[in-house]
């Protein structure tokens, strides 16, 4: 048990994975941050409009995408490291619809 536990503590592998966590981590938190500007952006668009900005639209489902990448890599659902490790838009992989042209 105690090898065992040894050799997992010396994986070079597990620790650049662990760094690159904390990394996505904050690069998350971040982009939560900016999520909310882009929320309270929209609802300005709305009010103001009285429909959604679909720029505003694109940009934020763009990021929405992004945080869900960077959290199935934190809880170990894949491996696949988010941008700029991989594409920007990995909508193909969610098995997602294609972003909206016009606004509803």
């Amino acid at each position: 048990m105690d090898e065992q536990i040894n050799y997992n503590l010396t994986q070079l592998g597990t620790w650049k994975r662990i760094f690159f966590m904390l990394v996505f981590a904050a690069i998350g938190g971040l982009v939560r941050m900016l999520l909310w500007a882009v929320i309270l952006l929209q609802v300005a668009s709305t009010l103001l409009t009285g429909k959604a900005n679909i720029n505003i639209l694109n940009f934020g489902r763009s990021l929405s995408i992004y945080t869900y990448h960077i959290l199935l890599f934190l809880t170990f659902n894949t491996e696949v490291m988010p941008f700029p490790f991989s594409d920007w838009n990995m909508t193909a992989e969610l098995n997602l619809p294609e972003s909206k042209d016009s606004a509803k």
